[in-house]
């Protein structure tokens, strides 16, 4: 006979699985994010390396004309010092002809790259009667290096000044770097890295004439 006073036994009720799972389910996903967050910071760090490396190569790009100079159209800076040869060398002294100053170093594979355009270049315009003059300005290098460069690989019959700290004023950083000085001995342009025989003669005879070139020559 049963005992209709006494309830029947009932199993306790179970968990709802979102609060049995919580604990661990926070404590799987802290972990989980520990893990991945090295991972993205990594990732964010690679992009902005990327993106530094691009940038920073962008001013390194053959025939980049680069008008950010303040000394834009201003006084071109002195460069007075002794020349390869020897002789005294006074950039003043060439007032009234156009100046081409050639910042190099003989060891710097792209001047080395862009020196067959500077002789051909340097050929081009004694042929002139109003042809530009040519001057190499050699940065922080050694005179016999500068020497056997160029008896290694032809020109140098033109000036090649031995830099006496004769770049600061122009801001030179890195090699090469070529600036062009007007006929009243103010700055025209400042092409950074390697030039073109082309590129060159373009910028130097819209100097001249006052003609604007076509950019796509220093593409």
């Amino acid at each position: 006979m049963s005992d209709s006073t006494n309830p029947p036994h009932r199993l306790p009720p179970l968990p709802p699985p979102s609060a049995a799972l919580s604990e661990p389910a926070i404590a799987f996903g802290a972990v989980r994010r520990r893990r991945v967050a090295p991972f993205i910071v990594l990732a964010v760090t690679l992009v902005f390396a990327g993106l530094f490396v691009l940038l920073a190569g962008s001013d390194t790009q053959r025939n980049t004309l680069d008008l950010r100079t303040p000394l834009l159209a201003k006084e071109a800076p002195a460069i007075i010092g002794e020349s390869l040869s020897g002789e005294q060398f006074d950039l003043a002294s060439l007032r009234g002809r156009i100046v081409v100053l050639n910042f190099f170093q003989s060891t710097c594979q792209p001047c080395i790259a862009e020196h067959p355009a500077l002789v051909q270049f340097a050929t081009q315009q004694a042929s002139m009667p109003d042809g530009a003059q040519l001057v190499s300005v050699v940065f922080n290098d050694r005179r016999d290096a500068v020497a056997r460069f160029f008896e290694e690989r032809g020109g140098g019959d033109w000036p090649v000044v031995l830099e006496r700290g004769v770049s600061v004023p122009y801001g030179v950083a890195k090699v090469p770097e070529t600036w062009i000085i007007d006929k009243q001995g103010k700055v025209a342009a400042r092409i950074i890295s390697e030039v073109t025989l082309l590129c060159l003669s373009a910028k130097v005879d819209e100097v001249r004439t006052g003609v604007p070139f076509n950019r796509e020559f220093c593409a």
